[in-house]
């Protein structure tokens, strides 16, 4: 996780797998795979059709100036987007539950092998830099909610993954704590992830592991990718109680090595 305050979560591969809530309470790790989406979106896989005779009717598409207009943002909403964000979706003091994410790890399951891990600065790194910003320095509004990522081209061909996010609560207690992950590449939807985080208890210290299952993408698609670096992205949206109370993005390059 590289770039700019990169401490923000929620960037990974993409695909999902069956549901599995887990209640985030403490330091012990819980092993969250994504909901199976029990509607089709009029933008998944390119758009494609296939049949579905008993299949919920699609719903129209919402642009991201339809959801800058409501007061609130459900995950019925970001599900009906159909390309990726330009701006947020949200300000940061949404975040009223003072949820921030301290440590992001990627890890091949198949293998074990650590891809990619960072911590966020320790307090006193953290003092140092707002000091930096207010002797003259402009504030990121972006700052904790933007990272970058540098991959190589067999980072496209892996199986399943693991990335492992550790988040602190602040004095309220969290219900229904809920992230939305969608990933991009140029117009079109890749691949959607729901995890449920459940309950977490105020206070606390919490790890949890989102297991993502690759798509089985075409070697076009991943040549294009790699020809095309920070074409893809992705929107990370976190949800408390059916409100949107964070977002963050993210871009990819698989071009590393080369």
């Amino acid at each position: 996780m590289s770039g700019s305050n990169p401490t923000a979560a929620g960037a990974g591969p993409l695909a999902p797998g069956k549901e599995e809530k887990k209640k985030c309470g403490g330091g012990v790790l819980n092993r969250l795979k994504a909901r199976r989406q029990l509607h089709a979106s009029a933008h998944d896989e390119g758009g494609g059709g296939g049949g579905g005779g008993s299949e919920p009717q699609r719903v129209p598409p919402l642009t991201e100036q339809d959801l800058l207009a409501l007061d609130t943002i459900s995950p019925e909403h970001v599900l009906r987007l159909g390309r990726v964000t330009d701006n947020y979706l949200c300000k940061p003091e949404d975040n009223i539950y003072s949820i921030d994410f301290t440590r992001f790890k990627i890890r091949d399951l198949e293998t074990g092998t650590v891809l990619f891990e960072i911590a966020k600065p320790s307090a006193s790194d953290q003092d140092e830099e707002e000091e930096d910003e207010e002797d003259g320095g402009e504030v990121d509004t972006s700052a904790g909610r933007f990272v970058r990522y540098q991959f190589t081209p067999a980072f496209l061909r892996l199986r399943t993954v693991g990335a492992t996010v550790e988040f602190t609560v602040g004095d309220k207690p969290v219900s229904n704590f809920r992230m939305i992950e969608r990933h991009y590449f140029r117009e079109r939807l890749l691949k959607n992830f729901d995890f449920d985080f459940g309950f977490c208890i105020p206070s606390s210290r919490n790890t949890c592991e989102h297991i993502y299952e690759f798509p089985q993408l075409s070697e076009d698609v991943i040549r294009l990718m790699v020809e095309h670096p920070y074409e893809t992205r992705s929107d990370s949206f976190y949800f408390v109680d059916n409100k949107l109370i964070m977002h963050n993005k993210a871009d990819y390059a698989y071009n590393g090595g080369q």
